[in-house]
This record gives structure tokens, sequence and C-alpha cells, in this order.
């Protein structure tokens, strides 16, 4: 069975795309900073019939990181990887003459340092996966500008970039930036807590990723959105 490892697993879009992966028959190796919510995901998951390996961390650590290659490695492998874990800046999101620098300073390490960091860490087992997958979560924040988004929109730009650059130094993998569009996720309650206003469930944009998995296009940046109706 292929193996995935997903950081940020345990709630919103890293849930629903583990879900959908376990259904499909995927063994999965699950990463999230609270051990229990981790642990409830991952039995929850078990219903598939499918290994789910539950490794609580933060994936800004180097330790926990070689923990989840690991585990990978002890499934058979890591043929997919996906960087969904992120970091705002800044709770709720404020104007840049406003940002914390220590706040900006952990978006990047964990928005781009440690999603790097764990691409090398397991970069050997997706080579010699004959199918190795990065995919690394962005957002329109990324390429729009939008106020009080500036430090998490400079992260994810700042991904995309990388991810763009390894997708053409690996011709052998596919590395895929996805824009999964506007979801209602705790991270989204967090930047913008007074927003009302209804937003997609996060397992609504996951088709859009299993059509990448299905069709491979080449590496590049995805909108959820455009793929969900046909187009990119």
């Amino acid at each position: 069975m292929p193996v995935a490892i997903i950081t940020g697993a345990s709630k919103g879009l890293g849930r629903a795309l583990a879900e959908a992966l376990a259904a499909r028959g995927w063994d999965l190796v699950l990463d999230a900073r609270t051990a229990e919510v981790l642990q409830e995901t991952a039995a929850g998951l078990q219903t598939y019939g499918t290994r789910v390996m539950a490794v609580p961390g933060d994936v800004t650590d180097a330790g926990h990181r070689s923990e989840l290659v690991a585990a990978g490695w002890r499934l058979g492998g890591v043929d997919l990887l996906v960087s969904n874990a992120s970091a705002l800046g800044a709770e709720p999101l404020v104007r840049l003459d406003e940002l914390p620098l220590q706040g900006l300073r952990r978006a990047l390490e964990v928005n781009v340092i440690a999603a790097l960091a764990l691409v090398q860490e397991a970069l050997p087992l997706l080579r010699a996966s004959g199918a190795g997958t990065v995919i690394t979560v962005s957002s329109d924040a990324a390429s729009e500008a939008y106020e009080t988004w500036g430090g998490y929109g400079a992260s994810k730009a700042a991904l995309d970039h990388l991810s763009a650059v390894l997708g053409a130094e690996e011709p052998g993998l596919r590395v895929w930036a996805v824009d999964p569009g506007d979801m209602a996720t705790d991270l989204y309650a967090a930047a913008v807590p007074d927003d009302d206003d209804p937003r997609p469930a996060p397992a609504s944009v996951v088709p859009a990723f299993l059509r990448l998995l299905d069709e491979r296009p080449a590496s590049g940046r995805y909108g959820a959105p455009s793929l969900l109706e046909g187009r990119r």
C-alpha cells in the first residue's frame, strides 16, 4: 500500500485528506501538536482497515521530523508528503505595522523552514518510491495582497517558490503547491475571529487533491477551486 505523511492532520484539511486517503487504502503517518486529538483522529481512521501511525510533535523540531520519516519507513516507505501544518504569525491577524517579529519568525519556521527540512529528511524515500509526491498547502494570500495577511502570506509565498524550485530540481517527483481556497477551519477562525460568513468545509476541497493524485499533472501551483471546476 502507498504511504503518506500528513502534517497538521488532527483536524481541518489535514484530517479530511487523511480520511480520503485511508478510504483509498493508503497507510498513513499523521502529525499534530495535540496528542489527544491526533490519537482520536488516528483511531477513527483505523476503521478503514489501513495502518495509521500517530506521531505527535512540532514540525519545527528536527527529532520529530526524523520520527515522522522513520515511521513512514517502517510502513514501507514514503510515497506522499503533505506539508499542511501552518502558523499565522499573529492570532488574530494584525497589520504589518503591528506584526510581532517573533510571530513572523514562527510563521516562517513552521510554514517554510520545517516544510523544507521535512522534504530533505524524506527525499531518499520519495525518490525511491517511483511515484514520489510532495504537496505543500498554499493560500491565495501568497499571491494576493490582503490587509493583515502580510506575514502569513509572505511565508506561503516563500513556500510556493521553494516548491517550484524543488519541482525543477527533482524531475522524478511531482511537487504541487495547492491553494485550497476558502475553508471553515480553526486556523481561519483564529485569523479572523469576527468573520461569521459561512465557508466550505475542508472535505469539500479534498476531491481537488485526489484529482492531482489520480492524474499526476506536471509539478506546479494549482488552485483547488479550478481543479474542482475541471481546469487548472
